[in-house]
């Protein structure tokens, strides 16, 4: 039965999707969907646990060999990035129950909560999919559930940034399915470890094909994850989304597309191969400039939420970066970069909301002094700009320490001063609303300590997904050593 989680946690969602679309109460809709989103989490603990002891899972419906065959592959990465997945879910949905309604007008909440179910099917639909057509598929639901998400403010901004992802994504896609279209045409599968076996011994004879399908996949996928410089579409569409929609759109959604991309590199190709074309060093190019551009840019902004969703675009560069190195070591330090990441990153983003609430207004000048008003919430807020900046046993540091040791592996020695020099930069635009925020007679003159505190039951969720980015930071040589592709 273990065995089966995998379809049936898709199934659950989708379902029970449908099942919410028929219910006009909006608080049975909030029950439902966090109720469901509960059960597969509960259901994906299972799914680690099996894995642990059985190493990899597959699941096949029809036969895998022929286009109708549809099969599931889990192993440790899958089933540990999906469990990380559904918590990071289940944590902002408990902070929708209590804090949505102030950005999202009451006729429209039932539709965040079906679209964030289905949007999570389509999510563990490519990280557990082991087909290139379905993987599509489940991209292609996953862009239009998240295109929902973002313009059910109904804003001139929310429909412009969504429009612009829509746009940008599209793109995206259509680079992913020419890519699909050549392998096919030359290995005659979509199942990822068909192709393998035929183009492990015959890809000398295709070189130029495999160039250009690696070419179209990066590109492709990189739209789609915000790698820089294809990132254009993020800043507007993360910070004028709501509040908890910003979170599942940086933490979840940008990631599974970098997860799909590492499955294709190193699991339908292989390192040896990969590592034959230069594609990687400009993969690995691409992710140290997205260190240092993305931070260069999240200094330039004023607004809150803009420079966190900045600050994304710098850390989707460690991951590709990770990748760029093409070693197994590379690819773990990025995958743990990616559930790191996800839990502080949907952290920061949440406690954005509740500033943004609290103070009526967007501007980081404006949070001046909010550590007297706030200080368990910018308490909260400074653990996660500790990780995303590298402070010692948290996530970043850990992510940024092994990266620096896989450059000295590989040979690449120099590439670590990038790594010091986004540490740096990304120190500057967090730490000053940390220190501003807590100390400075002009910043705290005439604020009231704890005036504008939130009731702990709300900041629960937030509180439990930075205790998880510091679990997460304490069992990294433990988690390190499970991720492979």
């Amino acid at each position: 039965m273990i065995n089966y989680i995998p379809i049936i946690n898709i199934l659950i969602l989708i379902l029970f999707s449908f099942v919410m679309m028929l219910i006009k109460k909006n608080n049975i809709v909030k029950f439902i969907s966090l109720a469901s989103n509960v059960f597969i989490f509960l259901l994906s603990i299972l799914l680690v646990k099996k894995v642990l002891i059985e190493e990899v899972i597959t699941l096949s419906i029809g036969n895998p060999s022929n286009l109708l065959g549809i099969e599931f592959y889990v192993g440790k990465s899958e089933a540990l990035v999906a469990l990380v997945f559904t918590f990071v879910m289940v944590m902002i949905l408990w902070y929708s129950k209590f804090n949505l309604e102030k950005e999202v007008e009451e006729n429209r909440l039932s539709f965040f909560y079906i679209l964030i179910n289905i949007l999570l099917a389509s999510l563990l639909g490519v990280i557990y999919t082991n087909d290139l057509f379905n993987s599509y598929v489940f991209i292609e639901v996953s862009t239009l559930s998240a295109c929902g998400i973002i313009i059910l403010k109904d804003k001139k901004e929310n429909i412009k940034a969504t429009v612009k992802y829509l746009i940008m994504s599209t793109i995206g896609s259509g680079l992913v399915l020419m890519a699909i279209a050549y392998i096919y045409s030359i290995t005659g599968h979509l199942n990822i470890s068909n192709i393998h076996e035929i183009i492990i011994n015959n890809y000398q004879f295709h070189r130029n094909a495999v160039l250009i399908i690696l070419g179209l996949f990066t590109v492709g996928l990189g739209i789609k994850s915000a790698v820089f410089p294809l990132h254009s579409w993020l800043p507007d569409a993360h910070s004028s989304a709501p509040t908890p929609a910003s979170a599942a759109l940086s933490a979840l959604v940008i990631k599974v597309y970098v997860f799909m991309l590492m499955k294709v590199l190193f699991r339908m190709f292989s390192y040896e191969i990969v590592n034959s074309f230069i594609i990687m060093d400009i993969i690995l190019l691409l992710g140290s400039m997205g260190m240092i551009f993305g931070s260069i840019m999240a200094i330039m902004q004023k607004e809150l939420k803009r420079m966190v969703a900045y600050s994304s675009v710098a850390q989707m560069g460690y991951i590709v970066f990770g990748i760029g190195l093409g070693t197994i070591s590379g690819t773990a330090i990025a995958i743990y970069h990616i559930i790191g990441h996800a839990v502080t990153k949907s952290s920061l983003f949440l406690i954005s909301g509740l500033f943004i609430k609290k103070t009526g207004s967007k501007k980081i000048e404006d949070l001046k002094g909010i550590g007297r008003e706030m200080p368990f919430t910018l308490a909260l807020f400074t653990l996660g700009a500790f990780s995303m900046v590298g402070i010692p046993i948290l996530p970043g540091f850990i992510s940024k320490w092994y990266l620096s040791l896989t450059c000295i592996e590989v040979g690449r020695v120099p590439l670590i001063l990038i790594i010091l020099a986004s540490s740096l930069l990304n120190l500057l635009y967090y730490f000053p609303i940390v220190i501003n925020g807590y100390f400075g007679n002009e910043n705290l003159q005439g604020k009231i300590y704890k005036s504008k505190k939130i009731p702990f039951v709300r900041l629960l969720p937030i509180f439990l997904l930075v205790l998880s980015m510091i679990v997460i930071g304490g069992m990294s040589y433990n988690l390190i050593g499970l991720f492979s592709i």
